[in-house]
């Protein structure tokens, strides 16, 4: 056993990535916050079974995304390895253009591991093949070559993965191998989830329920619920589906949403697990506006949301019900803006999932892959097309018979 590698018993270990988090300290901040200094020391690893103790893959910690303790990986030999050896060659498909070829974006993001390249050409030469949103079933993988499949749409806007075989997925859900979310919320202190605010986030708004939509016919009956809310508060929709005109491309329009509205539509186009975009992320929570959900289970928006930042409609029996909760939020400033003190209490963070990916392919782990990745991404309970409060009951009935 090196000196570099520091051994622990398992019962000696916390969470790595949660122990920088209880201090607002910069220089103790983890490395991928903002202004954060502290970067990831070698994995630690077990004195009894000689493996590295951090939680990476979703069999390690299937209650957690694992991205945190993924960003504060480096192996526990990294430091001694002949790095130009061990570069790692990466297959990325050309319409991914934000990977340039070669080292750059790993070292331009300072990854904690960086010895990995990006190529363009001759993926038979690469260590990694990713492919976005699709493999065709009649490729065939070269031995000792990852496949990872990169899908950001739901399984109801992607394509079939009947009969493909790959070795990581990389999308949204949170049981992937590398979730890649649209965005990630952190508390400076898991403990703080609340803080005083001195703004009222209420004044001089005038108007009620927004909502920047195009697609009119999503499964998950948005357009609908939204027709039948607006029977009991104003409800306002910009684009193609209502009759008020403003291009989402110019910022003026979501400055609307600041000055004008208490209440923001942030509809998904489909009721998915961990489905959860920058309509609730950006359209949402990036403006002063109350963000109203639909789209994933509500446990998962209580997973990767600021503590009571945002309204579910499954919340509530019906649109009408919600309309009165809403009318009474409006009459109300302090309870308004009780939904306002998750503000100042963290940060989104940087995901950095290119470091992420280079980090897993140093990882020494027993290869691995999907017997029926179809029925992973798109099997039962993963997308439903009525409420998650019927399909949870209709689950629980069928439990106890």
């Amino acid at each position: 056993m090196t000196d570099a590698v520091k051994v622990l018993n398992a019962t000696d270990v916390t969470n790595v990535a949660e122990s920088f988090l209880d201090t607002t300290d910069l220089s103790k901040r983890p490395w991928y916050m903002k202004g954060g200094k502290r970067k990831p020391q070698l994995a630690m690893i077990s004195r009894h079974t000689g493996r590295r103790l951090a939680r990476l893959w979703p069999e390690e910690d299937p209650n957690d995304d694992r991205l945190l303790n993924q960003l504060m990986f480096v192996p526990p030999d990294y430091h001694k390895m002949n790095l130009e050896i061990h570069l790692k060659k990466v297959f990325v498909p050309r319409e991914m253009s934000e990977a340039k070829v070669g080292q750059d974006i790993f070292i331009e993001e300072g990854c904690p591991v960086s010895s990995c390249t990006i190529i363009r050409d001759n993926p038979s030469k690469a260590d990694l093949r990713l492919f976005k949103a699709s493999v065709d079933p009649r490729n065939k993988r070269p031995v000792n070559q990852v496949w990872v499949i990169y899908i950001l749409e739901s399984p109801y806007h992607s394509a079939s993965l009947e009969n493909v075989v790959v070795n990581w997925t990389a999308t949204y859900r949170r049981d992937s191998d590398i979730v890649a979310p649209y965005n990630r919320w952190l508390n400076f202190d898991p403990r703080v989830t609340q803080i005083q605010q001195t703004i009222n986030y209420a004044a001089n708004k005038t108007r009620k329920v927004a909502w920047f939509v195009s697609n009119c016919g999503a499964s998950n009956q948005r357009m609908q619920y939204a027709t039948e809310l607006s029977k009991y508060i104003q409800v306002d929709i910009y684009g193609y589906c209502g009759n008020l005109s403003c291009p989402r491309s110019e910022a003026y329009c979501f400055d609307l949403l600041d000055a004008d509205y208490k209440f923001y539509l942030a509809f998904e186009n489909s009721n998915c697990r961990d489905y959860i975009t920058e309509k609730f992320f950006a359209n949402g929570l990036g403006h002063n506006v109350l963000p109203i959900v639909m789209g994933a289970h509500p446990t998962d928006y209580v997973k990767i949301a600021p503590y009571r930042s945002y309204i579910h409609v499954e919340e509530f029996q019906s649109p009408k019900e919600l309309a009165e909760y809403l009318h009474q939020l409006d009459k109300d400033d302090e309870l308004y803006n009780s939904y306002f003190k998750w503000k100042g209490t963290g940060e989104f963070v940087n995901t950095y999932f290119w470091c992420r990916l280079c980090a897993m392919l140093h990882d020494d782990s027993p290869p691995r892959y999907y017997k029926d990745l179809n029925k992973w991404w798109d099997g039962d309970g993963v997308c439903i097309r009525d409420s998650w409060r019927e399909y949870d009951a209709k689950a629980s009935d069928l439990k106890n018979g």
